[in-house]
């Protein structure tokens, strides 16, 4: 991984091996990073995306290997106890079956290359759970 910050941009290429979220909490950590937005592109040869049932609050997650396009990698930066909280949603592609997943991204490996932009933004935005809704929402 590597990345270079560009006034309030920061431009992260990761390569193969790499996983997606380990590497933008490290950097959130090093660039003390409380409120951002990300998108990216790439390719990864695992991805295992969960999907919120808002009914029953239930959680379900599944995996995926082989070779996989990321279509579209977008989610957000928020401060949860004082620390970066990661809130990332992805669509990936099976070019040999032209089959796409999407949802909350809780791992996912680079298989060639990853293209992320995480734009920062002025101010902290936190985080709380809410009993209602089952998850942590931004707080103000």
């Amino acid at each position: 991984m590597e990345y270079k910050r560009f006034g309030s941009s920061i431009v992260v290429r990761l390569d193969m091996g790499d996983e997606i979220l380990s590497a933008l909490s490290s950097i959130s950590e090093k660039e003390n990073i409380r409120l951002a937005k990300v998108s990216g592109i790439g390719a990864v040869s695992k991805a295992t995306i969960g999907v919120f049932n808002t009914y029953t609050h239930d959680y379900f997650s599944r995996t995926f290997t082989g070779p996989h396009e990321i279509a579209s990698l977008l989610g957000n930066i928020a401060d949860k106890d004082g620390k970066p909280y990661l809130h990332i949603h992805i669509c990936i592609g099976n070019a040999e079956t032209n089959v796409c997943h999407s949802g909350h991204l809780n791992e996912a490996v680079i298989s060639a290359t990853g293209e992320i932009i995480i734009e920062l933004l002025e101010g902290s935005v936190g985080r709380e759970f809410s009993p209602s809704a089952g998850l942590n929402i931004l707080k103000f």
